[in-house]
């Protein structure tokens, strides 16, 4: 897996002493490939010459914002948008993790949990596109291909939806072992994965209907009751 730490880091912030701040504290964490800028037009000019690979954005900036910013980044790049803002509205942050942000942080902040959020976002974002390929493997006479997202038996191919294929990936990855509701939940819905045991288990009923010769009677995919759920592959006991 290639190194996060050399990844290219624009910092967009119009306070000298926070751009100075972020930059010592990630050099000292081992990023060196850091381009700094204090306003929108200078942010601009680093992301088409030097094509960061992520950026940590102040909202607020003297010819513009980090909103109008992200934008107009978004125009000809998808690198990847940590926001640092002194506002700390739920309107805010929903704004801007609405255009696309990657993370929403308030000032002021520890810089210990900047550089955290940031490589959580790197491994998220450049991690999964560097990845081997999905596996294909066979439940009975069904082929699960998770590369393609689908499900082949007798001559029909069932398409997995982006819920399914992310909880057969959590289950395949832990095959033979109980994999707990919260995991999954949290496979599936990240941070916002509260609440949604309910609804795992209707994905879960449809994962069967297309893995289970007999839904009802499942012999692949199994409830672990008061605990969570298993995958039973080939070679699987």
């Amino acid at each position: 897996m290639e190194n996060m730490k050399d990844k290219k880091i624009m910092i967009v912030d119009d306070e000298p002493e926070i751009r100075v701040m972020i930059e010592r504290f990630l050099r000292k964490e081992g990023f060196f490939r850091i381009y700094t800028a204090a306003d929108f037009a200078a942010a601009m000019a680093v992301c088409r010459t030097d094509k960061p690979d992520i950026a940590i954005l102040d909202v607020m900036l003297p010819d513009g914002d980090g909103f109008s910013l992200l934008s107009a980044i978004r125009s000809f790049s998808d690198l990847p948008v940590l926001f640092l803002s002194a506002r700390g509205e739920d309107e805010d942050r929903l704004l801007g993790l609405g255009l696309g942000a990657d993370d929403y942080m308030v000032k002021p902040f520890l810089p210990r949990e900047l550089v955290l959020r940031l490589m959580a976002v790197l491994k998220r974002v450049y991690a999964s596109a560097a990845v081997e390929r999905l596996p294909v493997f066979m439940l009975g006479e069904q082929t699960v291909d998770l590369e393609s997202a689908v499900v082949r038996r007798s001559e029909a191919e069932l398409p997995l939806t982006a819920k399914e294929h992310a909880i057969l990936i959590k289950l395949y990855e832990h095959q033979g072992r109980i994999v707990t509701s919260d995991a999954l939940c949290q496979a599936v819905w990240r941070d916002d994965s509260y609440g949604y045991e309910n609804t795992l288990m209707v994905h879960i009923r449809r994962i069967r209907e297309k893995i289970e010769a007999d839904p009802s009677r499942p012999v692949y995919l199994l409830t672990v009751r008061g605990l969570g759920y298993k995958l039973m592959t080939q070679g699987t006991s």
